[in-house]
């Protein structure tokens, strides 16, 4: 510890893993996958990942083929679904590292089960519906057929089907209910034939917190895993408490007489002598400069304005006539800090500030 840089992130894989344990029993019967993400969402995608297969994960989501051979590489070994489009040219790599893709055409599936027939295997497959959000997967109206053609390709295992929720962390649910109910019309394809649906899933973090009819056969906490809510709106019916810290130090105290300006541009200046320290975090770490003249961070207990531009890898702090000494303790995000403070300073989501912090800050689980 004493030999890493002064700013870090502070990860509590137990915390993570008591949120877990706090959704698996908020939504009963339904199956957990824990979605990795980018990073898990900024959390260390491995060190989370084996965290929670220890303590009884059995599912894990990602985006990116790259991030799923990553889990592999460290020895995870339970199935893992990669929401993300496939390219052709990935096929062979999902095979090889026994991955689920993604499918939502009869083209794709004819390749996957031509690419699996080839390596005389049997592939698993996730249909994606598009109920409303317009990314990916096929039109809740037009699934039929892609349906259909999927109960016909040898290689080819349909071990889930699923949709995503738009709105599902807003005060109005009523988007949220439209989708699910979209979700619901192209699933009826199933009984009407007389066959059990595969794996069904649509619940993100909104849909867990606000939509219990939406938890089906599998649940998909992302940010709310972490400790932290998709929205101020959002109702937390489901106590779940922040993993993340972010802290720094102070590394240099001056005294800055009046009508000086402070950092680029020289956006801020006092009318009267303020002392501010310099804290070693900047944009290149991914702490944003929207934030510059908006943020806040902790020291000795207080709550301080960032004053100037935030820079590439420093900023400034405005302590008034308040105290500090280098090497004292700096928090960015933890105690009364929040990741959606911080957004809300920054004018954009939790999602973006966890996510932005960058490979150069070190990570430190405890």
């Amino acid at each position: 510890m004493d030999a890493i840089r002064p700013t870090h992130v502070e990860i509590n894989l137990g915390m993570i893993a008591q949120n877990y344990d706090a959704i698996r029993a908020h939504v009963g019967v339904a199956a957990v996958m824990p979605v990795v993400k980018t990073n898990a969402y900024g959390h260390g995608i491995v060190e989370v990942a084996q965290h929670l297969m220890k303590h009884g994960a059995t599912y894990f989501g990602v985006a990116l083929l790259e991030e799923a051979i990553v889990l592999r590489q460290a020895g995870i070994a339970v199935p893992i679904l990669v929401f993300g489009g496939v390219a052709t040219r990935q096929i062979p790599q999902f095979i090889a590292h026994d991955l689920m893709m993604t499918a939502s055409s009869i083209d794709k599936l004819r390749q996957i089960d031509e690419a699996a027939a080839a390596a005389k295997t049997k592939v698993r497959v996730h249909l994606k519906i598009d109920s409303g959000m317009e990314r990916i997967g096929v039109h809740w109206y037009s699934a039929e057929k892609l349906l259909e053609a999927s109960l016909s390709f040898a290689h080819v295992e349909i071990a889930g089907i699923y949709s995503h929720l738009a709105n599902s962390d807003a005060e109005d649910l009523s988007s949220a209910k439209e989708q699910l109910a979209r979700f619901h019309e192209a699933l009826d394809f199933y009984p009407k034939r007389g066959l059990k649906p595969p794996q069904r899933h649509i619940a993100n973090s909104g849909g867990i917190l606000q939509l219990p009819e939406s938890h089906l056969d599998l649940v998909r906490p992302g940010i709310m895993l972490y400790g932290v809510y998709p929205s101020r709106e959002v109702k937390q019916t489901v106590t779940v408490k922040p993993a993340l810290s972010w802290k720094s130090q102070v590394v240099f105290f001056k005294v800055v007489q009046p009508g000086n300006p402070v950092s680029y541009g020289g956006t801020w200046r006092s009318d009267h002598p303020v002392r501010v320290v310099t804290v070693p975090v900047g944009y290149g770490d991914g702490y944003f400069r929207a934030l510059s003249n908006r943020g806040q961070v902790i020291i000795r207990g207080q709550q301080h304005p960032i004053v100037g531009r935030v820079c590439m890898d420093q900023f400034m702090v405005n302590l008034e006539w308040g105290t500090a000494y280098n090497s004292d303790e700096v928090t960015l995000i933890g105690d009364s800090i929040s990741a959606q403070d911080v957004a809300d300073w920054a004018g954009t989501i939790p999602y973006e500030v966890l996510t932005n912090i960058n490979a150069r800050v070190p990570r430190v689980f405890v």
